[in-house]
């Protein structure tokens, strides 16, 4: 409950101050989601500007997957991670603190992505951007 009142507090609140997007990726993985407010986050989502998966994605996506640094998963947290480093985002958005936006991991992050010559961006929760610029 707590998760989805910052997030809504950051979507009414701040979310006007920064350019915001989703995916492809994010609009399939609510579609076919089970979460108890599934319908009210996919028409927030749809809102959005939605980038393409493109091949050169997949690629980095594999990387991961072959790094370990993210899940086995080639559509979902490495996915998103792909997205956000080879678009340059500034932040990737996500209340996923085991795979994403945890401390633990952003070292791995650092130093596959400057192997592959990608941006980091900062893995954040929308609770951490309420207060924010």
């Amino acid at each position: 409950m707590a998760m989805r009142d910052w997030t809504r507090q950051w979507w009414d609140g701040r979310r006007q101050r920064y350019e915001v997007v989703t995916s492809t990726a994010v609009l399939a993985e609510l579609d076919k989601g089970n979460l108890p407010h599934r319908e009210e986050a996919l028409a927030m989502a749809r809102r959005l500007p939605a980038i393409a998966v493109e091949d050169d994605i997949r690629d980095v996506v594999d990387f991961y997957i072959q790094h370990r640094v993210m899940p086995n998963d080639p559509v979902g947290d490495a996915l998103h991670l792909a997205l956000a480093s080879f678009h340059k985002f500034d932040y990737l958005l996500t209340w996923n603190c085991e795979h994403l936006a945890n401390a633990n991991k952003f070292g791995h992050i650092r130093r596959v992505n400057a192997l592959l010559g990608l941006h980091v961006p900062a893995l954040v929760t929308p609770q951490q951007l309420i207060g924010g610029r």
